[in-house]
């Protein structure tokens, strides 16, 4: 009876059935060299037939044994005493190095217990065989020739104890297999460099136990890498095991069953020997050899526990592989290492989907277009190119072209279900959250969405983290969304089920042709639509060609089919074209309403409920006037009305609202007044910006401890009441900006005791008067433009805040004295501005302000010379100072980026020592990078500050 090893090693590449095929005399040899070389081959992960059936002498060999030769990329042909006593072996002899010629097997002759040049000349024994064959009359010669062929090979003779010979012809028989494989895989495009990483990382010639974890995306090739280093390294180690899909195998087989797998394998004992439980037992046996493991496509804290529960499991430069889609499995699991799966560059891709699509590394010149149309759309996932390629395998190019439009709409299942298996093992939450990024928010900077989120009870702060950590999604250094082309697909394909033709009945709906079909039916009840984003206002013929029937902008029905979608959590909607929201609009589950720039004039009619509205979003509604009353929105935590230039009447519940966190009313000119603050005692930040109109502070009658944040930037307002100073104690930002008619501030700063920025810009009618206002820590002042016709001694004798960062005051009419000479002890000002002032230099060093970013000094007109400037600066600005004649620029300003001086000012040594500034810039910016180096990026470091 014939058997073949059984693993979970990976299937040969190419048409390989098994790795190798054991040629010998049963007779000689069964129960001594080839029972243990089997053994051995097979505990090392290697795929070996050996055949188990005696024929009687001089019968024909087996067409199936035939075929099992013709399957196996090696042949280990074991020559003994009597091998050539066998027609048997001599017919599978003859038919391996036929093989070897017409399909490239490689043969491995193994000299046991006799001389090659027996082999090769047929003497002494295997002469008298054939003396023997030719007296019968057999045509010998094909036989001769294979004998001599097969000798004249490299091979390995039995020399020395048993044991050590077999390891010698495992490792060559390993070694061989890696050079075919690394050489001749077609699935292995692009696996060169990927592999000499891994292997790096591996560090196979170091002590020690190391685990090391390969993530990626599904379909990105971790198996295949994994399979490709075991297959190269596997001889290195005295027992090991490659566990192919445990996430599958776990759930079909249960744990203990795989914990006796890796036994069996490492240990080279059958699992029948193995004791029922083997929980124990693999921890105690596993770290007395030098092991290498791959667990691969793990999806489960739990298998990594049972079956490599820790370092000290195993023995001293023992490895373990763990391929896996959840980063956050290895993080728990403490890996040394986690390298993340790189997806194939375009020309490789090419050549992969080539190979699979045209049976040729290189595109055919009719379908070259159409093959990089395919790459494109797979996006380098090898996943994708593998199931193209088989799909258009043997099309014509019409057939090409209809499949590739059809993807338009209609994705391959097969790779949509393997890429699904991420989204499967998530939670029902981090379900929400990544369908609706996939759908909505990808390319978005993800403080955008992040308030839907919140507002939807999603969690995105942990889910988010969650959805990276499976390679879902990722987050730019610039804050971007963002994910894989066919991730979002999949996102997509989950969202429109079984109903691809027919949005009302989708979970998510973002394209306007979506919307004006769910229009079409707009009094019909929906209880599929959980989240909406439509730009009503949007002319939508590239959508429905140049037909003059089809629809242009998303019509009046909208509002009544928004109204029935009962299940809806948040709308997000621009141009909203209806004067108010339906009558029947009563969406209990509604979380988040955005309707930006609407026609909206007032919300809706009368009083409605919904119970469960956190964010309340009309900015840019220009025909609103009044707000509803907010009784009815018991769980509502912001409201967002900027630039509703006709807002005129706020409700007068909102002063009691009890879970408001936020409320911004900037840029609404027709405001005049705000309700009396009564019961908002969760506020925290509370913006009036640009209502220049509003003329008087609202009546503050409760403690708001947990404000932190107001603005009344650009108000008409004269005076700011006590009660700021009174009830607002944790205030850390108050912007008084351009209150033109600001007269006085009636509270005193030091009841202001967590204060970090103030903002008196333009505050022309203000006089300053001692009320604390130096004494506070600030971190940003701005006294630009602030009356200071009569300096306060704060400013000339104890100065200012020493935790400032940024301060400004511009045309404050300073002369020379003015500015404390304590002003160079702040040392961690970052910006000083002093743009337009009076004096005719500054009585105080720079030098120690060693945070120094930026220093403003434009418009000075009286003043004639630059003080000498840290090394920290990076920007300075001194253009329109007529009278400026001496620039104090030490050669050691190396974070010097723009200077802003006029033509008249830069000449003789200055001129000198800024072109060898700029030249020493030019040479050194290599060394700093160059997307440090680029304008554009400098100037946005510095619009943080």
């Amino acid at each position: 009876m014939a058997s073949s090893s059984s693993s979970f090693h990976s299937a040969p590449p190419t048409s390989w059935k098994y790795d190798v095929f054991l040629s010998f005399r049963g007779a000689d040899t069964r129960n001594t060299i080839v029972d243990h070389l089997y053994s051995a081959l097979v505990q090392q992960g290697i795929d070996t037939f050996k055949d188990d059936e005696e024929l009687p002498r001089g019968e024909t060999i087996r067409p199936s044994l035939l075929k099992a030769i013709e399957a196996s990329q090696v042949a280990v042909v074991v020559f003994s005493e009597n091998y050539v006593n066998s027609s048997w072996c001599l017919q599978e002899l003859e038919h391996i190095m036929k093989c070897k010629d017409e399909r490239g097997q490689i043969v491995i002759p193994i000299f046991y217990r006799i001389d090659p040049s027996e082999v090769r000349k047929q003497e002494k024994k295997y002469g008298e065989a054939f003396a023997q064959y030719e007296a019968e009359k057999k045509d010998v010669e094909s036989w001769r020739k294979a004998l001599s062929d097969a000798g004249n090979l490299s091979g390995l003779v039995a020399e020395g104890p048993e044991t050590v010979f077999i390891k010698e012809i495992v490792s060559t028989v390993s070694k061989r297999l890696c050079v075919a494989i690394s050489s001749d895989d077609e699935d292995l495009v692009g696996i060169k460099d990927r592999l000499q990483a891994l292997k790096s990382k591996l560090a196979i010639d170091s002590q020690g136990v190391l685990m090391v974890g390969i993530w990626g995306l599904g379909g990105g090739g971790k198996t295949t890498l994994a399979s490709a280093v075991y297959d190269e390294i596997s001889s290195k180690f005295d027992g090991c095991c490659f566990l192919k899909n445990v996430r599958e195998e776990s759930s079909k087989r249960g744990l203990e069953e795989l914990q006796k797998e890796i036994l069996s394998r490492v240990l080279k004992q059958k699992k029948e020997e193995l004791p029922e439980d083997v929980r124990m037992l693999i921890k105690s046996r596993l770290r007395r050899k030098k092991v290498l493991l791959v667990l691969d496509d793990v999806d489960d804290a739990d298998q990594l526990e049972a079956l490599a529960g820790s370092h000290d499991w195993f023995n001293e430069g023992s490895r373990v592989i763990i391929t896996t889609r959840d980063q956050h499995l290895l993080n728990i699991q403490q890996v040394n290492v986690i390298c993340n799966i790189s997806l194939l560059n375009d020309d490789e891709a090419l050549k992969l989907f080539c190979k699979h699509a045209l049976r040729r590394g290189n595109c055919i010149e009719d379908f070259d277009i159409l093959s990089k149309k395919v790459v494109s759309y797979a996006r380098g996932l090898p996943l994708a190119l593998k199931v193209m390629g088989s799909l258009l395998c043997d099309k014509d190019r019409s057939e090409w072209v209809s499949a590739l439009a059809r993807l338009k709409d209609i994705p391959e299942n097969d790779i949509m279900e393997r890429l699904k298996i991420s989204y499967d093992k998530l939670k029902p939450l981090e379900k929400k959250l990544f369908l609706d990024i996939a759908c909505f928010f990808r390319g978005e900077v993800y403080t955008k969405p992040w308030e839907i989120l919140e507002a939807c009870g999603l969690h995105p702060k942990i889910g988010v983290r969650t959805l990276i950590e499976k390679a879902l999604i990722t987050v730019s250094k610039e804050g971007l969304f963002d994910m894989h082309d066919l991730i979002q697909e999949m996102g997509h394909y989950i969202v429109r089920g079984n109903n691809p033709q027919n949005p009302e009945k989708h979970s998510r709906v973002w394209r306007l042709e979506d919307v004006v079909k769910i229009c079409a039916t707009p009094t019909e009840e929906n209880h599929s639509i959980e989240a909406l984003e439509a730009r009503c206002g949007i002319y939508i013929h590239w959508e429905w060609g140049w037909d003059s029937n089809a629809p242009r902008y998303v019509p009046l029905s909208f509002r009544q089919a928004v109204a029935n979608m009962k299940e809806l959590r948040w709308i997000s909607c621009d141009e909203f074209p209806a004067t108010s929201l339906s009558k029947n609009f009563q969406l209990i589950k509604l979380s988040y309403l955005r309707l930006w720039s609407s026609k909206l004039k007032q919300l809706w009619k009368g009083d409605k409920i919904l119970p469960n509205l956190k964010v309340l979003d009309l900015s840019g509604s220009e025909r609103l006037i009044s707000t509803p009353d907010f009784k009815g929105l018991p769980c509502l935590e912001r409201i967002e009305l900027v630039g509703c230039k006709k807002l005129k009447h706020i409700h007068p519940s909102i002063g009691y609202h009890e879970t408001l966190i936020s409320v911004d009313m900037s840029n609404c000119p027709s405001l005049k007044t705000f309700p009396a603050i009564r019961g908002m005692k969760k506020l925290e930040t509370l913006i009036f910006s640009d209502c220049y109109r509003l003329s008087k502070f609202p009546e503050i009658q409760m403690n708001m401890e947990n404000m932190v944040e107001l603005s009344l930037k650009g108000t008409q307002i004269k005076v700011v009441p006590s009660s700021i100073g009174q009830y607002c104690t944790n205030l850390c930002s108050l912007d008084l900006g351009l209150c033109k008619r600001l007269k006085s501030i009636e509270f005193n700063f030091h009841l202001l005791k967590h204060l970090k920025m103030l903002n008196l810009r333009g505050c022309e009618k203000l006089k300053i008067l001692e009320q604390g206002l130096f004494d506070v820590n600030y971190q940003v002042l701005d006294l630009c433009i602030t009356c200071f016709k009569d300096p306060h001694p704060s400013m000339k004798f104890l100065g200012f805040s020493p935790s400032l960062r940024k301060l400004s005051l511009r045309f404050c009419h300073l002369k020379n004295g003015d500015i404390s000479s304590l002003l160079c002890e702040l040392f961690k000002l970052q910006v000083l501005d002093l743009c337009g002032n009076d004096f005719s230099r500054l009585h105080c060093s720079l030098l120690q302000l060693r945070s120094l970013k930026v220093l403003i000094l434009s418009s000075c007109n009286n003043l004639v010379e630059l003080p000498e400037l840290p090394e920290s600066i990076a920007v300075l600005e001194a253009w329109e100072c007529d009278k400026l004649k001496v620039i104090h620029l030490p050669t050691n300003l190396r974070w010097l980026w723009r200077i802003s001086l006029d033509l008249q000012t830069i000449s003789g040594d200055v001129g000198r020592k800024l072109q060898s500034m700029l030249q020493r810039w030019i040479r050194g910016r290599p060394k700093s990078g160059a997307e440090n180096a680029r304008p554009d990026a400098m100037e946005d470091r510095f619009k943080e500050l």
